[in-house]
């Protein structure tokens, strides 16, 4: 049987932490699944975990005035779900749909929140991937806009 820490030792998001950083981390992910067209979260809401994609497809979308939920970047395996647990307020900054059956390994924000205060190294490491992944986003959320606001 696989274990959670088999999981997030082969995911990319992960690659190069310590050993016993993801034995730590591990305590505090589980394995879960969505359906397709299953909401994982909409923009607004409580924010208090994250997960790594296994398998699968995640739409990310914003709601824009006049246009209703717009898609601006989709997620596959090897990628993360979920920053806006990491900062204050918790709240998402955007909205996620599964497209198919994705496999995930989801965290709990708090455990890891918690985790990270206790350990400053893994806590580093931690958020300098995450806004990483924070600024890919916002990235790609501008170039989505500007295709439909652009000038013509």
């Amino acid at each position: 049987m696989t274990t959670a820490l088999d999981l997030i030792t082969e995911h990319p998001f992960l690659d190069g932490l310590d050993p016993e950083a993801l034995t730590r981390l591990s305590a505090w992910a589980s394995r879960s699944q969505f359906h397709p067209g299953t909401r994982i979260f909409s923009e607004g809401g409580k924010a208090d975990r994250f997960w790594l994609i296994r398998s699968g497809q995640v739409q990310l979308d914003v709601h824009l005035p006049n246009r209703g939920r717009v898609v601006f970047e989709s997620l596959g395996p090897g990628t993360v779900l979920g920053w806006s647990w990491m900062f204050e307020p918790y709240r998402w900054h955007f909205g996620a749909t599964a497209v198919d059956a994705t496999l995930t390994v989801e965290f709990d924000g708090r455990g890891v929140h918690r985790l990270c205060d206790q350990d400053p190294a893994l806590g580093h490491a931690l958020t300098s991937r995450f806004i990483r992944v924070v600024v890919d986003r916002l990235q790609a959320t501008r170039i989505r806009l500007l295709d439909l606001y652009g000038s013509p």
